[in-house]
């Protein structure tokens, strides 16, 4: 990666900016930021091949500037910031900095309020809303919030409500304005809109992840009638393979009774040591010992062979599931209680 700084975009310089900070900084930074951000930025992390490093070293000094502008804004003000900064390091780029951190402070989520709401009065203002405009509302809540007022509509509308968040992608600044007029009513809320991006599977997947086993099911076996590629997509979102961990030994020793040897030791090959522990302790001695020589009798593998593997593992996992065999942990009424 050799591109000019001018031309790389916020997330780019982002990502560039943890690679030169290195993991164990980056990882208190990163954690930080909306789930949708991180995804964003962990996807440039994975694209970049190399950085020059003038170009680690400008985005680095960028990133000092702004902060440190930052600083100064608070102390004393705008003018006061614009004054030390432009001593430091001259008008033009005193104003460049103070530009991009200003257009940053003046940017605001949209629903701000109604993410501070309680879910029962959220659920009484937005109920006898179009599908389409709960959908939208729903994105910008936080996800546990917004599975409890999912699971409290009705089955029909439920269904609708997911499909449709699923299926969103760019919200024009106009129609949640006048969505937030109607909020503004109810809930005496001014909120700024901008243009993002929202909804999308992972969006309806955190949604999931937090509301009881009946509602997720009645979504789910909607949409595979209105949309069979879809739901797939959906359905292999709400359990990865490393989520294997968040089994317990039961159930984890009931999978491995499913699993052909050979691809479990596909599966497992540059997997995290927590996953690999966790099928390790749930097999006898000998058949740990057996499953290791297998992962190293492989050698290198091809990428798309262990995920082809992993995929077919996590559907096991699922037909379990679905059978009632095996008991995945989710929010709402399917907590487990130990």
């Amino acid at each position: 990666m050799a591109r000019d700084n001018n031309k790389l975009t916020g997330v780019q310089k982002a990502a560039i900016l943890f690679i030169t900070l290195g993991p164990e900084a980056s990882a208190g930074i990163i954690k930080k930021f909306p789930e949708s951000d991180i995804q964003r930025i962990t996807y440039e992390i994975a694209n970049i091949t190399g950085v020059r490093a003038e170009q680690r070293q400008e985005i680095l000094n960028e990133f000092i500037e702004m902060n440190r502008a930052k600083e100064y804004i608070v102390e004393g003000g705008l003018e006061y910031a614009k004054s030390l900064l432009s001593k430091a390091l001259g008008q033009q780029r005193a104003k460049e900095i103070l530009d991009k951190v200003t257009e940053a402070t003046q940017q605001y989520r949209p629903f701000a309020i109604a993410r501070k709401a309680d879910a029962h009065q959220l659920m009484n203002v937005i109920s006898n809303e179009h599908p389409q405009t709960i959908a939208l509302i729903l994105c910008y809540l936080q996800a546990d919030k917004a599975g409890q007022i999912l699971s409290a509509l009705p089955e029909d509308i439920q269904s609708e409500v997911a499909y449709r968040i699923a299926s969103m992608n760019n919200t024009s600044p106009l129609v949640i304005k006048e969505i937030e007029k109607v909020l503004d009513s109810k809930l005496s809320s001014v909120v700024k809109s901008d243009m993002t991006v929202l909804g999308g599977v992972s969006t309806l997947v955190d949604i999931l992840n937090q509301v009881d086993r009946t509602t997720e099911k009645n979504i789910t076996e909607s949409l595979e009638r209105e949309d069979p590629e879809l739901a797939e997509k959906i359905k292999e979102s709400m359990f990865v393979f490393e989520d294997i961990v968040t089994l317990d030994d039961v159930s984890i020793q009931r999978v491995l009774r499913e699993m052909d040897a050979k691809e479990l030791a596909l599966a497992l090959k540059g997997c995290s040591e927590e996953v690999a522990n966790a099928i390790f302790r749930n097999q006898s001695k000998r058949a740990a010992a057996a499953l290791k020589e297998d992962m190293e009798f492989l050698g290198p593998v091809r990428l798309m062979d262990v995920e082809k593997a992993q995929q077919k593992i996590v559907g096991i996992i699922r037909r379990l599931d679905e059978a009632g065999e095996i008991v995945i942990a989710r929010g709402g009424e399917d907590a487990i209680i130990v």
